[in-house]
């Protein structure tokens, strides 16, 4: 896909439309992070005070990176797949792990050739079954025959996505019903400080540096595979939470760590955005991979369980960061947030594979990309292994297909070398000559917040403008679908509404080169 110029149209596309003053504040007390990044609000603010205080917020640079990959994979691989299940029991045999054919450099080369930038492999589900050499349980591939015991899912990963130009993300679950059937996942233990890594019998390591952190049986056994993760495997560039609890009786909950697990992270891989139950990045609240219509970066916070980052609103509200969301939240948020979307759907009906289901068409592929891509998101798809280890041939197929039409959709950006003036609020664009366009891409340069709240795109006929399409937010990405081509020679954009002064970082122009029918 061509981008166009993004990062680019400077201070000539500088939207001054309200021109409000952008003052640094404090972090939160114990914070490393740029301290713009969340900033107090109190039930006592007033609505200018939440506008004028999320105009304010501006996203680390990880985050910045992490919105700038756009399309990332899911790939869910365990005992699961071999089992048929979708949330294993803790109790397989660990021998029913044996993928005669496993290829991770296929993987690699499909995800490629498929335009993603960062994959996300399942080193732990729910079941608790690893698929690296950890010490620290036999629910793991060194308890199967597969490889002699020796078989190491993630290294062959890590190196294969690193060898294809691929960055590499791991998920670990909370939750973990093997450790629960062996008494320590919600065995009721105290949090007391603990050593990490805890070396075991025949360990051979000589850590640099260990770490004193509080956490209760279950969260030292968390720290100790994280460590081992984040020290072994190379540079890890997103770890994946998700909120989920074990399947245990309602009186046995197991307190998550969250702010020992974060500080382990924050350490050992400062550069890795921590998702989705994490400060970094949110799940957008459906496994649709749909972003809202309008969707904010910014959004109202709460701090709950050990510090973690949680939904001032329902995770699935409507209505994430407007005006009126940011008073709705106002009782309960603790801090406004730079807390992108990310959007993950399974390209077949479940998340592992299953032989009976067939990957989703190029048109609902499609659709999903520019509802969540170009509703300021990330999506993120996965992608299920089979049985030998392969990325089935239909869904490779599907992957590549997928590339095709995006940029099929999105080829050329006719404003790419146009002649470009801007004034406050507004961006005009000369293409020398009349050209049809049905698809629209703009961008804010985020590094100074996420600002516009309404846009309008004309284009110039017959001397006079004319209204092409209006929206609300931008945000790092946001694509207009034309529903029919609109010839003109001159284009522009005006901001209708903002919080403070906008940049544009993109406004390109498409005629699209699918053909239906």
């Amino acid at each position: 896909m061509a981008v166009s110029r993004r990062v680019f149209l400077a201070t000539a596309a500088v939207l001054a439309a309200t021109g409000m003053s952008r003052p640094a504040l404090a972090a939160p007390a114990g914070s490393t992070e740029d301290p713009r990044y969340r900033i107090p609000v109190s039930p006592d603010d007033t609505e200018a005070d939440l506008v004028r205080k999320a105009s304010q917020v501006r996203p680390t640079a990880r985050q910045i990176a992490w919105q700038r990959l756009e399309r990332t994979a899911f790939l869910h691989f365990g005992v699961n797949t071999f089992t048929g299940l979708e949330w294993g029991t803790g109790d397989e045999d660990p021998d029913v792990f044996r993928p005669a054919r496993l290829d991770t450099d296929q993987w690699a080369r499909a995800l490629r050739d498929g335009g993603f930038r960062l994959a996300i492999l399942t080193v732990k589900h729910h079941d608790g079954f690893v698929l690296h050499q950890s010490r620290y349980t036999n629910h793991s591939v060194a308890s199967s025959s597969w490889q002699g015991g020796r078989g190491d899912v993630l290294r062959s990963f890590a190196d294969s996505m690193r060898r294809h130009g691929i960055k590499v993300g791991v998920y670990i679950s909370p939750a973990d019903e093997n450790q629960y059937l062996h008494g320590v996942y919600a065995n009721g233990s105290a949090r007391t400080d603990r050593t990490i890594p805890t070396l075991v019998a025949g360990d051979d390591r000589t850590p640099p540096r260990s770490y004193t952190l509080p956490a209760t049986d279950y969260g030292a056994h968390m720290l100790n595979q994280l460590y081992e993760v984040l020290t072994e495997y190379g540079p890890i560039d997103e770890v994946w939470f998700d909120g989920a609890q074990g399947r245990i009786p309602p009186d046995k909950v197991e307190k998550y760590d969250w702010d020992s697990w974060y500080a382990l992270v924050r350490s050992l891989a400062p550069d890795a955005a921590i998702a989705v139950s994490g400060p970094d990045v949110r799940w957008v609240g459906n496994e649709g991979g749909l972003a809202r219509e309008d969707e904010w970066s910014v959004v109202p916070v709460q701090e709950k369980d050990y510090g973690r980052t949680d939904y001032a609103l329902a995770y699935d509200a409507p209505d994430m960061g407007s005006r009126a969301a940011l008073v709705k939240a106002r009782p309960v948020a603790d801090h406004l947030q730079w807390w992108p979307a990310e959007c993950d759907v399974s390209i077949r009906d479940g998340w592992f594979y299953h032989a009976d289901q067939q990957p989703k068409s190029v048109e609902q592929l499609t659709d999903i990309y520019f509802r969540s891509v170009g509703r300021n998101s990330v999506l993120l798809l996965n992608i299920p292994p089979d049985m030998d280890g392969l990325l089935p041939a239909a869904d490779v197929a599907r992957l590549r297909e997928f590339r095709e039409r995006v940029d099929r959709e999105l080829p050329e950006d006719l404003a790419r070398d146009a002649r470009t003036t801007a004034a406050p609020g507004r961006v005009t664009v000369d293409l020398g000559r009349e050209r049809e366009v049905d698809r629209i891409r703009l961008a804010e340069d985020i590094r100074h917040g996420q600002q516009v709240e309404s846009f309008v795109v004309e284009a110039q006929q017959g001397g006079a403008w004319t209204e092409v399409t209006r929206a609300g937010t931008v945000g790092a990405s946001r694509i207009v679908l034309l529903a029919a081509p609109v010839r003109a020679r001159r284009w522009r954009v005006r901001v209708t509404g903002s919080r403070a002064a906008a940049r544009l970082a993109e406004f390109g122009l498409y005629r699209s080169r699918v053909k239906f029918g």
